[in-house]
């Protein structure tokens, strides 16, 4: 299957710029009869307009397409004079709508065309000429293939219609009535695909038609979005400015025509999606001779429709392995499968299912691949490509040059397994020109200027593999002497082998002075100076010169000191810094020393004292020193076990020593702070550190650390004093610790639990209840409960007024329980039986307020609920007054 045609006409005007909905229309004529003048006649004169009725007019700055129009009618010669300006009322007004679309595309528009026809009836003059007519409008719809208008209000070109009546001086004898190009069905075309478009038109004199793809015209630059409708300006008309690749004449490509006999439009529609603006002139012939046209124009849109394509490149190839990559370039949605075929016909097995699969061919050549887009279905396609396998393709090159002075030689080393090498592109690199390429093999190429150019070779062989090197020169203005060093030192008995040496090639060499040197004409002389001197070295590379130098150093006697031995800490490393002219180095024993040819090692001695021996070296000159490093060990010291206490309690530490002089640190909760046991008393988790130094040789203070944990004040509660009723259980809840000791245990079921259950008889009126709260370290604290005792039955009282006036007495009224277990709530409500508080918190109560609204003084009614530890629920009820 390839690519359906699916085109969409007329579609679809910018929904942001105003007026520019225009996307399709024609001016056209019928002759009705003669006039009631002699020489006249009667014409009926329309004008069909097309707009994309998806897009709402009159909302975002589109407008609707006009109740009515002016068509303009000029004489159909210079000047152009203009006859009449003819109003056209809407005559009919209809909707096309494509509803059949076909079954293998994923993206399905709708398209809906609004299409007015303005008719209105004309009598004209039977002139010689015969007449334009012409109607015009700012705003098309923008387009693909023409470019924007900067004159146009806009910036899309306006549309102009017009029809050509013929005269005498065409048509001596009869009449004639304009050919009408056929109202056609939508239609749909995708991106790139073969379509056909029945572009028509009917001819009710039956005169021969002919067509052709013309220029669309645009409207006068007068034409603005606030006043479209203006009569037309005469001719001639100006076309509209076509993109590059587009003209009135191939308004979609080279690749789509007309047919000058049937109207027919066909061809590959174009690769980009988008709007074209299509202008199509129908010509009427009677007589072998061309007697009236008129053109219509029309928006086409190419849709990406998303069809499961097989769309594969033209060929593939690999030239520096046997796998290769394959991929379908269409991404449609409703692809569902693959098959591929890599074309190997020794085998079955070459295939995939991969939508991306890479296949490893065993032999060079070329294949057939076949791709097959659901395979077995009924939107399916296949499509074919060829594979190149011929490895061993390696782009190279070398160059050879020597300065700026002359040209630079490129040797081709390409090397190629099969087929042979035959194209070179090569670029010079030099920004400065356009001139520094060659198609040669082998090229010379002459820089102007110091530079670092990146030469890129392009390669391909006889088997279609192309591929790229690339290089970075250094372009100087001399040879680079390259020496292996520029400052040297021997001994004045030793001989010294100096080294030179140039990238480049037929390189001469000139050594100066000639002071004891073996050749003073070849790069790697020896020399044995006496004294110190430096050697000057000349290369010369054809004409270009070059020149360095090297500095030997003599010295007599290599010279050392290790200067005086020293004390370091035990486990310490020391850095060495001998006082030497020598080159080379050697410690011995090597066991402590982190490099022993080191110039300035690190020696970490293991011993309490240890020698070390250095011999240093120049040539065959050398000097020995010796050094000895005593090592102390470092105090010891121990600040003692982490401890904890209570809040409030001291922790004494003891700390131990070898050195003579120790400090504590911080001092603050310390007492003794000058002995090795000071006594803490802090009120915070505190580490307290002691830091010791000795006079033994190893000065370096060291320290320890003991934390003092303190644990935080016990919370002790024992509860809120208390009512009770005489032989009503009361259950006490202590809170703030683990382990809980209750005094005196009178009435108490438990006197060693958080929460006893107490039960009083007649002979008390009140009694105090102490409990010891203990954390499991041992703190501890105690906190008192005062328990009253009644000998009413459980209840709830609530006083009968109370006095809101902020003088802290009686301002707040609240009832009080009286063997009680569970609290239910506390409500007031004014006359009218709104709530103005509610509570169910124990010795919480109303204020008089309501919403931060003092309220009147009067009567309230108040309900209590509570429920007493046998479990029988109490309900109170009654008025208390407010007074203010």
């Amino acid at each position: 299957m390839k690519k359906i045609a699916l085109l969409i006409l007329f579609i679809q005007a910018s929904v942001s710029l105003f007026a520019s909905h225009i996307v399709g229309g024609e001016v056209f004529y019928t002759y009705l009869g003669p006039g009631t003048t002699a020489g006249t006649s009667r014409y009926m004169v329309s004008l069909r307009l097309f707009r994309d009725c998806n897009v709402p007019c009159n909302v975002n700055n589109v407008a609707c397409l006009p109740s009515t129009a002016i068509v303009s009618i000029f004489t159909n010669a210079a000047p152009f004079s203009t006859i009449k300006q003819l109003d056209l009322p809407l005559e009919t007004s209809q909707s096309l709508t494509l509803r059949g679309y076909p079954a293998c595309i994923s993206t399905r528009p709708a398209i809906c065309y609004e299409v007015k026809t303005y008719a209105a009836e004309v009598t004209l003059t039977d002139n010689d000429a015969g007449y334009v007519l012409a109607y015009q409008n700012c705003c098309r719809a923008d387009a693909a293939n023409v470019l924007n208008s900067a004159s146009s209000i806009n910036g899309s070109p306006g549309v102009t219609y017009d029809c050509i009546m013929p005269g005498k001086d065409v048509l001596p004898s009869g009449t004639n009535s304009s050919a009408t190009f056929n109202l056609k069905d939508t239609a749909l075309v995708c991106y790139q695909s073969n379509f056909t478009l029945d572009f028509s038109a009917r001819d009710e004199d039956g005169d021969s038609l002919s067509y052709e793809f013309v220029p669309a015209y645009q409207s006068n630059p007068a034409f603005t979005a606030s006043n479209d409708q203006l009569p037309a300006f005469p001719p001639e008309y100006d076309s509209v400015d076509y993109r590059t690749g587009y003209s009135g004449l191939l308004p979609l490509g080279d690749k789509v025509s007309i047919n000058s006999t049937t109207g027919i439009i066909s061809g590959i529609s174009p690769a980009t999606p988008g709007k074209y603006v299509v202008a199509v002139i129908v010509k009427e012939w009677r007589n072998k001779r061309v007697i009236g046209e008129h053109r219509k124009d029309f928006i086409m849109r190419v849709e990406n429709c998303n069809f499961p394509e097989a769309d594969l490149a033209p060929s593939f190839i690999t030239c520096d392995g046997f796998d290769l990559s394959f991929k379908n370039n269409s991404t449609s949605p409703i692809i569902t499968s693959y098959y591929w075929d890599f074309g190997v016909d020794s085998t079955t097995s070459d295939t995939s299912n991969s939508p991306t699969p890479t296949f490893i061919y065993t032999d060079s050549g070329t294949y057939t691949v076949t791709l097959i887009t659901n395979r077995g279905q009924q939107c399916t396609d296949t499509a074919t490509t060829i594979a190149k396998v011929y490895p061993g393709f390696i782009p190279d090159f070398a160059v050879d040059g020597s300065c700026v002075l002359n040209p630079y030689q490129f040797t081709d080393k390409t090397t190629s397994r099969y087929g042979r090498v035959d194209s070179w592109r090569w670029d010079f690199g030099e920004t400065t020109t356009l001139a520094d390429t060659s198609l040669l093999q082998h090229p010379g190429y002459r820089y102007g200027a110091v530079q670092s150019p990146e030469v890129r070779l392009i390669v391909t062989n006889s088997k279609g593999c192309i591929d790229t090197v690339t290089k970075t020169l250094s372009i100087s203005d001399k040879p680079v002497v390259d020496l292996a060093f520029r400052d040297t030192l021997i001994c004045a008995i030793d001989t010294l082998l100096l080294k030179a040496s140039s990238a480049t090639t037929g390189i001469t060499y000139t050594w100066s002075p000639g002071y004891n040197i073996s050749d003073i004409n070849i790069p790697e002389p020896l020399v044995w100076p006496k004294t110190t001197t430096v050697y000057n070295v000349t290369i010369n590379n054809r004409g270009c010169i070059g020149t360095d130098s090297v500095k030997v150093n003599v010295i007599s006697a290599v010279t050392l000191n290790l200067g005086p031995d020293t004390t370091i800490c035990l486990t310490d490393p020391v850095q060495m810094f001998p006082n030497t002219n020598a080159l080379y180095f050697s410690w011995s024993p090597a066991n402590d020393v982190d490099d022993p040819s080191a110039k300035n090692p690190f020696i970490t001695p293991v011993g309490s004292s240890s020698t070390y021996t250095l011999t240093a070296t120049v040539g065959k000159c050398n000097a020995t020193d010796n050094i000895t490093i005593k090592a102390v060990p470092y105090p010891q010291v121990y600040a003692g076990a982490d401890t904890a206490i209570c809040y409030g309690s001291a922790a004494a530490l003891h700390a131990t020593t070898t050195a003579p002089n120790y400090a504590w640190s911080p001092i603050t909760g310390l007492i003794r702070a000058t002995t090795l046991t000071p006594s803490a008393t802090p009120f915070t988790t505190t580490s307290y550190t002691i830091t010791v130094s000795d006079v033994q040789g190893c000065p370096k203070p060291v320290s320890d650390t003991v934390v003092v944990n303190v644990i935080p004040p016990v919370p002790a509660f024992a509860g809120r004093d208390t009512v009770i009723v005489v032989n009503q259980p009361l259950q006490l809840n202590a809170t703030g610790g683990a382990v809980y000791t209750w005094s005196p245990p009178t009435g108490m079921s438990d006197p060693n639990i958080p929460n006893p259950v107490v039960t009083l008889a007649t002979p008390f009126d009140s009694i105090v209840y102490r409990v010891r709260v203990s954390t499991p370290e041992g703190c501890s604290a105690t906190d008192d409960i005062k328990v009253t005792v009644f000998r009413s039955n459980p209840d709830i009282f609530v006083p009968s007024a109370f006095t809101p006036n902020g003088d802290g007495k009686n301002d707040i009224i609240r009832p009080r329980v009286i063997g009680i277990r569970q609290y239910n709530y506390f409500r007031v409500y004014n006359r009218e039986g709104k709530m103005m508080y509610s509570t169910s918190t124990q010795e919480q109560g109303w204020d008089g307020s309501y919403g931060g609204q003092l309220q009147p003084p009067g009567a309230y009614v108040y309900m209590a609920q509570a429920i007493d530890y046998t479990g029988k629920l109490i309900n109170k009820k009654g008025t208390v007054v407010l007074i203010r």
